[in-house]
């Protein structure tokens, strides 16, 4: 069995988690600059036999779609060229970051570390990858 990766997309960095490969825990891994995130993820995609790619479907209060989405399609197309093996599903996003930073909050973490925004994409993906394993056990 192979690992699931999740990433929270946004138009300058991504944060992006992993499972073990047991998929039992998911782990904040970086936040990767968008313009590189297709060859970082085919590298990780190799390196760690990653099955299945969760993406963030990040929605407004009403449940439209955001500003972002045709990004994040353009993106989905693009790596399904690279890495057609690897299954991709959506996640619905919405709040990740208000938790990320609730949860960085809660651990302590200072407020200047706290305005590190790599550091919360890195915690959203890490929170959409909790939430897709909960629901997906």
């Amino acid at each position: 069995m192979g690992c699931i990766a999740a990433i929270d997309f946004g138009t300058k960095r991504t944060g992006v988690a992993i499972t073990d490969p047991l998929r039992i825990v998911a782990s904040g891994l970086q936040t990767v600059a968008t313009q590189d995130l297709l060859p970082f993820l085919q590298e990780l995609c190799a390196r760690e036999s990653v099955e299945i790619l969760v993406v963030g479907e990040p929605k407004q209060r009403l449940g439209n779609a955001s500003l972002v989405e045709q990004d994040i399609l353009k993106f989905i197309e693009q790596f399904r060229a690279l890495c057609p093996e690897v299954a991709i599903h959506r996640f619905d996003e919405r709040f990740t970051s208000k938790l990320a930073m609730r949860a960085l909050i809660d651990s302590g973490v200072s407020r200047k570390k706290r305005q590190d925004k790599a550091l919360v994409d890195q915690i959203s993906a890490t929170i959409i990858l909790q939430d897709y394993l909960k629901t997906h056990s």
